[in-house]
Formats: C-alpha cells, structure tokens, sequence
C-alpha cells in the first residue's frame, strides 16, 4: 500500500480512537491514553536509530528532556501552543541529536551506547544547575483549565495534540522503511564495512537517522510539562522512559514500522492495568519479565513470530 493511501486510513483510525475515548466519558482514559501514544512516539524515534540502523541509543530521556525544559523555560518567557512548543523542541533535539551522532557515530556497538547514557548524564548535569528551569528543585506549569478548539478538559487536548504526533511519527517511520534511505539504514545494520566498500554514505545516513530519532523524542517530550504540572530532574529524566523507548521495539520487534506500535500499545497498555490495579512502582518489573519472555519465546518480536508462522 502506497503512502499516500496509507495516510488516509491512519487518520481515520486514529480519529476513531479519540472519539470512541470522548464516547467513553471518563478522564483517566485520556491521562493514560497520552503515557500509551508518547511511548509509540518515542519507541517509533527509538527504532529508527536502533531498529533500523542497528545503533542502540540509551539517550532517550535526554533528547526528551530537551523538549520538555525548553517548554519550561518558554513558559516563564513567553508561553506559546503546544504545537509551537513541540515544533521548537523538535528543533533543538534535532541539532542535538546532529551534534551527539557526529562525535559518536565513529563508535559502534556498545561503545556507541554507553555515549549516548552519558549524554543523558551531561544533560541532566546542565538542567539541575539550570535555575531558570528549576534546577533541582523542579518548575511548576499551570496549565488551561479548557482546551483550544475541541473544548473540554486539557488533557483531552494534550492527548490529541500527541495523537497527532503519532500518526506523524508512525507515517514516518512506514515512509523511511519502503524508501532508498531504509535500504541504506538495513546496509549499515546489517554489515557496515561492505556498506562503505559499496559506496553508501554510512555517515551522512547515520547522521540523518541521529537527527530525526533526536527531533521526534524532543517533540514528545514538550507537552510533558503540561500533561504533568511539575517537572523536576528525577521525573524528566526517568529511566522509565530508556527502558520501555528500547522493550516496547523489541517486543514488538525492530524490522518493521509496526513493532514499535504493537510493542507501545501492549505494554503501555499493561503497565497503565498495573499503575491501577497494583502499583507504579511495578511498571519496570513488568517490563522485564515480558521482556526476557520475549526474548527466550520470540526473539525477533511479534512480527517476527508471525512472519516465522506465515
């Protein structure tokens, strides 16, 4: 299916989930529908770099951060919409995610991962002395009571505005994965010195899947602040957000656009059940015990196990 029949009935999917979740009338449907749809934002950014290209990046908090500070800190300037907000934060974690690929992509495999962790480390270093923002101590957001445009409470907006984002991010992926450039993406996963000896760009490739992977963790990481009120160091840099931006890929599994999705969904799903019903504090457990099950059962994720039954 061509993308431009495949935009089409994204959009239409996706208009059902948010009116069948107005349809349902409860607000928590629309607090935990935003956590399940910023995880496939930042698993689909996490799989570009990672799944596609093959370079494991524990950076996720920090490309999200820089969205989510930079929402901080033009609140106390000026406050502007949020999709302005994510367009800005977009920016900014792009050309970090440019910078950060250009010094690193020279590494690989683990060298190349325990970069990106320290990235998360000097970020989150720069923000707790950062006094503008909070430092330490965390900023407050008071956010609108209403919503522009569909009326309503502003968590129903905040989660259309990232349902947006999704579908945006989602069609990306798809686009990269049918494309030259996800050709030249599975050349450099699969072996990158035949990929150099055959004449693909590795770099400028690599550099491109750094910025795009970077821009959209910055873009999901701006409403944060206005989903969660309060935005401290511990919170904005949670490892929650590393280890379900790499579990959700490879549960669902990395060689294609739909992984990510599944993955998201699942387990995003599953730990807003555990959130409820036991304790938050359970999430990263759950993580991992679906985690290593999939591992040992289905290896390359759903949609590797479906291929392998087809």
């Amino acid at each position: 299916m061509s993308t431009t029949r495949f935009l089409p009935l994204i959009l239409l999917a996706a208009a059902a989930v948010f009116i069948a979740a107005r349809l349902i009338g409860n607000p928590y449907v629309f607090f935990a529908g935003y956590v399940v749809l910023q995880y496939i934002v930042l698993s689909t950014a996490w799989n570009i770099l990672g799944g596609y290209t093959g370079y494991v990046n524990f950076g996720t908090p920090a490309f999200m951060a820089i969205g989510a500070y930079a929402s901080v800190a033009l609140y106390k300037i000026v406050p502007l919409p949020i999709p302005l907000l994510m367009l800005i934060g977009g920016v900014l974690s792009g050309i970090v995610g440019f910078g950060t690929g250009y010094l690193t992509l020279r590494l690989r495999g683990a060298f190349f991962s325990i970069a990106t962790l320290a990235l998360s480390v000097v970020v989150q270093t720069l923000v707790t002395n950062w006094d503008f923002v909070g430092g330490s101590r965390g900023a407050y957001i008071i956010r609108p009571m209403t919503a522009p445009l569909i009326g309503g409470g502003y968590i129903d907006y905040l989660c259309l505005v990232m349902l947006a984002l999704a579908v945006v991010s989602i069609v990306i992926a798809r686009a990269i994965e049918r494309s030259k450039l996800g050709i030249g993406f599975a050349t450099i996963r699969d072996d990158e010195g035949a990929a150099e000896a055959s004449g693909v760009p590795t770099l400028r490739l690599k550099l491109l899947a750094t910025t795009l992977s970077g821009a959209l963790m910055g873009m999901a990481g701006a409403p944060l602040p206005y989903y969660v009120t309060y935005l401290d160091p511990a919170s904005g840099f949670s490892l929650t957000y590393a280890v379900n931006a790499i579990a959700m890929p490879l549960i669902g599994g990395t060689m294609s656009w739909i992984g990510p999705l599944l993955g998201a969904i699942i387990l995003g799903t599953v730990q807003q059940l555990v959130t409820v019903t036991i304790s938050s504090a359970a999430n990263l457990l759950i993580v991992g015990l679906i985690l290593v099950g999939f591992v040992v059962l289905a290896p390359n994720g759903i949609v590797g196990l479906v291929r392998a039954r087809r």
